[in-house]
């Protein structure tokens, strides 16, 4: 499995949907999810890109590794009040999402997955 790119109609469907219940946070997804928000241009985002790209074949059964442009999606990078890229959004199924900044290390990502996503 690879990283999923994800414009407004995807994490609407996908994630959560904000405009039809915008008060609170409801997760659509049907297992744990990471979102990196990102830009082309960013050395950082560049950095961590193909680690995530492992990660995805890595846990390819047990979570979802989503991608959002921040360029394309402004609506999407001001709703979680994205200020520095990238930023590492972990969505665990029965709990509040979790934000990270910074091109996280491999194995600090692989401990963030399993403590925060998968309660290993």
């Amino acid at each position: 499995m690879k990283t999923i790119q994800l414009t407004k109609s995807d994490f609407l469907a996908k994630v959560a949907n904000y405009e039809t219940n915008p008060s609170e946070w409801k997760y659509l997804g049907d297992k744990p999810a990471l979102i990196d928000f990102y830009a082309d241009w960013c050395g950082p985002c560049k950095a961590i890109a193909p680690v995530l790209e492992e990660l995805a074949g890595e846990y390819n059964d047990e979570i979802y590794i989503y991608k959002v442009n921040t360029e394309q999606e402004q609506e999407l990078a001001a709703l979680f009040g994205i200020r520095s890229i990238p930023s590492l959004l972990f969505i665990p199924m029965n709990d509040s999402p979790q934000m990270a900044q910074g091109a996280v290390p491999k194995p600090e990502l692989k401990k963030a997955i399993n403590e925060i996503l998968l309660n290993k």
